[in-house]
């Protein structure tokens, strides 16, 4: 009897979860935002170097391979995807523009969609691409957070 209501539960669990999955909405943030797995994610990269060079992107993540961007002075491009089910969705970018190559974690769980993070969780996650450092925009209190590059 027992083996029969786990089998419901997992049933119903695993429906839920396909329905949220499958969701197309990318429309204001929910208050699930952070909490439930396969939460939409846009992420945006602009290029904002002072220096006006034209900045080469790289992201990647373990499945995919979103190819190199050539962006110029204040273009940016943008991708969208949902966090796993595991809550472990990272990409990763490669940066270059003249003297210059770094990397950085565009995307991160523990930092993007996570309610107890400092920075709050993005559900659009706009990123200025800077020399000394990537800074995500919070678009409700208008101010960036910058970080350390990874390398």
């Amino acid at each position: 009897m027992a083996s029969s209501t786990n089998n419901q539960f997992i049933l119903v669990l695993f429906s839920f979860l396909l329905v949220l999955k499958t969701s197309s909405s990318f429309g204001n943030h929910s208050s699930t935002d952070g909490i439930l797995p396969f939460a939409p994610k846009h992420v945006v990269v602009v290029n904002k170097l002072t220096s006006q060079a034209k900045l080469i992107a790289h992201c990647t993540n373990k499945e995919k391979d979103l190819g190199v961007k050539e962006l110029l002075p204040g273009s940016s491009f943008d991708f969208r995807f949902r966090v796993n089910l595991r809550k472990t969705t990272r990409y990763t970018c490669t940066f270059e523009w003249p003297g210059n190559k770094v990397t950085f974690d565009i995307f991160r769980v523990d930092r993007d969609d996570t309610p107890k993070s400092e920075f709050g969780v993005c559900r659009e996650c706009i990123w200025y691409i800077y020399e000394p450092a990537p800074c995500r925009l919070d678009r409700d209190a208008g101010i960036p957070y910058c970080f350390d590059w990874n390398s």
